[in-house]
């Protein structure tokens, strides 16, 4: 990986994103300020994954609103529960919502209880399969399985699917009436960006949405913060996600809030 030098460059904060994050998440780099000839300061940098964690927070609220699904009556299966967004994520619909049913999906079973023990809730899923077929909402902040297939048929009706993970492939896996996909972690903002980069991700609108992880770091240089807002893994706090959207909405940011599905699709063709 060539890293970014965002002193040498005048850049204050700097968010990474996507992949890279996981880097933050699993590495203990509080030992490695030293690479090469450049020196690290950590502070500089953000995963940006606290503004991503409050945008996917905000679709499920909005789009379920949306599709006439009362969260006060539904029962939610977040996969990859456990990393840094999906942990957040827990927290918040925990806290913020009147959700009475969540169900945890992820490999790493002690994780999972330990995250179970920390929301006082929370069902254990036996199985992605057995999840998925139970909710009426899936929140995916881990990429679909290489090699794993799911029936959409066993979905309910209406199903909303919150693709957050990378690269956003669920509309191709639940191509199906009923089923309701929407692009989780992206925001949209009211003015174009002059930039190409959300082009080479197949944005729709490629001028002014963007992923949620970056706007974070544009969110803290217009804030000041200049400070790794987001950092490790599980220390997403529900007031850095307050604080973080308030300055989203603040500076015209917004969830991205399209949904597809087969039904629209047909509708529109």
């Amino acid at each position: 990986m060539r890293w970014p030098t965002p002193k040498k460059n005048g850049i204050d904060i700097t968010a990474l994103g996507g992949f890279s994050s996981i880097i933050f998440e699993n590495f203990n780099l509080n030992q490695m300020k030293q690479v090469r000839n450049v020196s690290l300061e950590f502070e500089r940098f953000t995963t940006g994954n606290t503004h991503t964690a409050y945008i996917i927070c905000r679709q499920v609220e909005a789009a379920s609103a949306q599709l006439g699904i009362d969260l006060a009556n539904a029962t939610v299966a977040v996969c990859g529960a456990t990393g840094d967004i999906g942990s957040a994520v827990c927290r918040w619909l925990n806290a913020r919502t009147d959700i009475p049913e969540m169900l945890l999906v992820a490999r790493n079973q002690e994780r999972l209880q330990n995250l179970q023990a920390e929301l006082g809730r929370g069902k254990i899923a036996s199985s992605l399969e057995d999840a998925v077929a139970q909710a009426d909402i899936v929140v995916w902040v881990a990429s679909m399985p290489k090699g794993v297939t799911i029936d959409p048929q066993i979905l309910k009706r209406p199903c909303l699917m919150i693709d957050g993970g990378y690269p956003k492939n669920l509309d191709s896996h639940f191509n199906a009436e009923g089923i309701h996909v929407l692009k989780g972690g992206i925001v949209e903002h009211s003015l174009d960006i002059d930039w190409r980069i959300m082009s080479i991700v197949n944005m729709d609108v490629p001028a002014r949405q963007l992923f949620a992880c970056f706007a974070e770091s544009m969110l803290l240089e217009f804030e000041k913060w200049h400070t790794n807002f987001s950092w490790g893994r599980n220390q997403i706090t529900l007031e850095k996600m307050d604080l973080i959207g308030q300055a989203s909405v603040r500076h015209g940011f917004r969830p991205l809030l399209n949904l597809t599905s087969a039904a629209l699709v047909s509708e529109g063709s």
